[in-house]
């Protein structure tokens, strides 16, 4: 069987004329070769099949869809967050405000079903004695992220079983945000304020506590992300809130999302030792993404509100700081060598260096934080009762013999 076609016959069934199958080529679209005497070219079948199906695709909307997954169009509904004129809103209410005064609990509880039930009022998750040792000793030297990825699928099965319902997912989520809390400090489940948690956990003073609460706010949930898409693909196969939340720790740990308050710190402490510091940044950027590492953000065109929050307040405090004073000016070269605002990345990362906060601060008190909103996602998600489910668009072979 020929597997080449001539050009009139690639024309055809591209549906396109010479001229423009000529500029396929020359765009690398489609390869050709020459052959036989004349030297006449050929188009191998295959690849005119392929570019067939994706220019079909197109006109039916594939590309859209595919740009869509990408930083594009709105892909699910949902009545939880989003990010309109660089503002990010809970259900409607401006996260940084509510950064100011809220908790992470006061923030669930409206992620969850817009404040209407206060889902803390139960103590602390109870398991067997012993038990919570037992699950922390299968990963003894892991960082927290892994920590709690390895344990919080194990440690919730202790736990009374919720169900699919939605409400139940609900009503068992501040047992298992404790829980996480616990896993990710090292620390005994407790019904105290989360932010508490973390601060009695990192031996910090009541000021950094404040500092703790604002942040797991302003993190708590950041409408349809990686790991809230994840969260939300899992919870609509009938799986348990537990085994979503894992799905969303998984894809938490990854460098290109939960991983850029590390590598926004690894930038600001190499800038603060280095001898020429806009040289060091701008040779770090060469080898990373700046929106992976502190900078940039596709949806917000004017900065990042979480991360001008954070700095905004730390400014002050500079006075009397000199480190702090330091990790700021290193903060404003950064912006200044790549032209960038910063986001919310490098406000985790410039609070660890400022407070001395452990080194996986940032991942901690990512996940902890986002729990919250994963938790909302996932009883949406169960409320609409539909297999999230979509479809791939083949460029690979066709047929083969």
């Amino acid at each position: 069987m020929n597997k080449d076609l001539s050009a009139s016959e690639a024309a055809r069934i591209l549906g396109v004329s010479l001229p423009t199958l000529y500029s396929y080529v020359s765009r690398g679209l489609l390869a050709s070769s020459a052959s036989g005497p004349a030297r006449r070219k050929r188009y191998p079948h295959e690849d005119v099949l392929r570019l067939a199906a994706r220019k079909g695709d197109a006109r039916r909307g594939g590309q859209t869809a595919v740009a869509a997954m990408h930083w594009g169009m709105p892909v699910l509904e949902t009545q939880i967050s989003h990010i309109a004129d660089d503002q990010l809103l809970y259900r409607g209410c401006d996260a940084a405000a509510l950064a100011g005064h809220a908790t992470l609990e006061t923030v669930a509880c409206l992620l969850w079903d817009d404040g209407q039930v206060d889902y803390f009022m139960a103590g602390a998750p109870v398991l067997a004695e012993g038990m919570f040792e037992r699950a922390l000793a299968l990963a003894p030297d892991a960082a927290p992220l892994a920590r709690a990825m390895a344990t919080l699928p194990l440690l919730a099965q202790c736990l009374p079983a919720p169900g699919p319902q939605p409400q139940a997912m609900l009503q068992s989520g501040p047992l298992l945000m404790r829980l996480l809390a616990a896993i990710l400090l090292k620390a005994a489940p407790s019904a105290l304020p989360l932010h508490r948690q973390v601060a009695l956990a990192w031996g910090v003073d009541a000021a950094q506590a404040e500092w703790i609460r604002a942040v797991l706010v302003l993190l708590a949930d950041h409408e349809l992300n990686a790991s809230t898409f994840a969260v939300r693909c899992v919870a609509s196969t009938g799986a348990s809130l537990a085994a979503a939340l894992a799905a969303g720790l998984g894809a938490l740990s990854g460098d290109r999302h939960g991983g850029g308050s590390a590598a926004a710190r690894r930038m600001l402490a190499g800038a603060l030792a280095a001898t020429q510091p806009e040289e060091f940044i701008a040779s770090y950027y060469r080898s990373i993404a700046p929106e992976l590492a502190g900078f940039g953000h596709p949806l917000y065109a004017h900065g990042d509100p979480r991360a001008a929050y954070v700095l905004a307040r730390l400014a002050p405090l500079a006075q009397e700081r000199p480190r702090l004073a330091a990790i700021l000016s290193a903060c404003e070269a950064a912006g200044r060598v790549l032209d960038a605002r910063p986001n919310a990345d490098l406000a985790l990362a410039a609070l660890e260096l400022a407070f001395d906060w452990p080194a996986a601060a940032g991942s901690t008190l990512f996940a902890l934080a986002r729990a919250a909103g994963w938790i909302a996602h996932a009883a949406e998600q169960a409320t609409a009762a539909t297999l999230i489910r979509p479809r791939a668009r083949y460029v690979g072979r066709h047929q083969r013999d």
